[in-house]
């Protein structure tokens, strides 16, 4: 299994972001790559850095408005007198439509969904690099390759197709599954195994019938995102039926995430998608800090053989998994037991 990685990704370096309403650092460090990348390489993966795709890709899942705002707000921010070093909104509309602000301050309040993506002057090429490396593992998957492992960071499944949010800028799953449909896949299937729900990559499907999403996830009721992420949500319109939550009680472990794993595999099989994108979050572990779930790492070795059981052909892309002692280890053991399981079957 390849890997898809680029150095520009570590650039962006966020400074802090607020939980509870008190200034914290912020976890989405770049050394997070340093440890990512030492685990794929334990688990036998060949890093290839990705191609510069231009804004293509990524204008198939986010609106133009929302990457001229990306592209352009830090510099328009030092302009404004007093403003913080990085991009930080102050305000956030209450319904969004019908008028769109001229400020830099409002639209950073309209594409900014809170406070823990600060946009620096590295972010917007990170965020680019990052979801080229998601492109790259879908072009992959789609001319042959079983599965494909994307390194992406900044992660990306919190922003919606106009919305940053929860560290993420670019929806680097969503831009993976846009990209294998246009690459011949007739249907692709997105299943995210994160501690806290896809609330952006829900958002991005969730009138559409060719792109299934499931996620399990941390119960939103007292947990970020809050306001996404429960049982009831089951898509809209022509993507009704196509979207499904499973949340789990804090502090679930290895047998209720695999318990919940068997009705997420049961729905996308019965959707018999072309392809699978996992938006893999490892800060599910229970040693993560945001102690969300307690799943170990022999946990997530055995979430990757069930998820790998099918055959699918997968496109791997990195979401949450902060710094601890065992955020390498955890993705080796996700990965090794991927491969060893999709080897096996040829």
């Amino acid at each position: 299994m390849k890997a898809y990685y680029a150095d520009e990704q570590k650039h962006h370096d966020p400074k802090a972001f607020l939980s509870s309403g008190a200034p914290q650092p912020n976890p989405e460090q770049p050394e997070r790559v340093e440890r990512l990348l030492a685990g794929a390489r334990a688990a036998g993966l060949e890093i290839e850095r990705p191609r510069d795709h231009g804004l293509g890709p990524i204008a198939a899942v986010h609106t133009p408005e929302y990457l001229d705002f990306l592209e352009h707000i830090y510099a328009r921010w030092q302009h404004i007198a007093g403003a913080s070093a990085e991009v930080i909104p102050n305000i956030h509309p209450i319904a969004r439509g019908g008028s769109y602000p001229a400020s830099a301050v409002g639209q950073a309040g309209y594409h900014m969904a809170d406070t823990a993506c600060p946009i620096s002057a590295e972010t917007f090429q990170s965020a680019c690099w990052s979801a080229w490396s998601a492109v790259d593992a879908a072009d992959a998957v789609a001319t042959g390759s079983s599965a494909a492992y994307a390194l992406c960071r900044p992660p990306g499944h919190h922003a919606f197709a106009d919305v940053a949010g929860g560290f993420c800028f670019f929806n680097n799953s969503a831009i993976a599954a846009q990209r294998l449909l246009a690459g011949g896949a007739e249907r692709v299937a997105i299943l995210d195994v994160d501690l806290h729900h896809g609330n952006g990559t829900q958002g991005i499907f969730y009138a559409r019938s060719d792109v299934l999403t499931v996620s399990i996830h941390a119960d939103p009721v007292r947990f970020y995102p809050f306001f996404w992420g429960h049982a009831d949500e089951r898509g809209e319109g022509p993507g009704l039926g196509y979207n499904l939550n499973l949340p789990l009680p804090r502090k679930s472990g290895d047998d209720e995430f695999m318990a919940a794993l068997e009705p997420a595999l049961r729905r996308i099989r019965a959707f018999a998608p072309s392809a699978l994108v996992v938006a893999l979050g490892l800060d599910a572990f229970e040693g993560d800090p945001f102690g969300g779930l307690s799943v170990t790492t022999p946990g997530f070795a055995r979430m990757a053989a069930a998820i790998a059981g099918p055959g699918m052909p997968s496109v791997i892309v990195q979401e949450g998994g902060y710094l601890c002692d065992a955020l390498g280890a955890n993705l080796t053991a996700f990965l090794g037991a991927y491969q060893s399981c999709m080897t096996g079957r040829t």
